[in-house]
């Protein structure tokens, strides 16, 4: 008789939203997370969002068992975009591999509005 199990584990496509976006928004010079485009294909799923959810802010997808993400933030105008920009993508895919253990193969930032401080 075999004793061995087999063991599977499933990520919610929800919980890797959730992670993209709160690593975004450890970024200095990120603002918040912007809504992204709204696509007929996916306006179901973003009537049903929580509003405490990222879905609205992050787009998941996949290509052969690799993750793709679209994220749409904010920022400050006292950064330098691209760097901000490239650090999003940094930390998104940083902290996605490493609490999910799939890999990352894109990070697409879109930086939607540039928040004007008041002085």
């Amino acid at each position: 008789m075999d004793n061995k199990k087999n063991n599977s584990l499933a990520i919610n496509n929800e919980a890797v939203v959730q992670i993209a976006g709160i690593a975004a928004l450890e970024v200095e010079g990120v603002a918040g997370l912007a809504k992204r485009p709204i696509q007929l294909r996916n306006i179901k799923s973003l009537m049903n969002a929580s509003r405490t959810s990222h879905s609205k802010s992050v787009g998941f997808s996949t290509d052969n068992g690799a993750i793709i993400l679209d994220v749409f933030i904010s920022v400050h105008d006292n950064v330098k975009v691209k760097d901000v920009a490239e650090a999003v993508q940094t930390n998104v895919k940083d902290k996605v591999q490493s609490m999910t253990g799939n890999a990352v193969a894109n990070v697409n930032v879109y930086v939607d509005d540039l928040i004007i401080s008041e002085e």
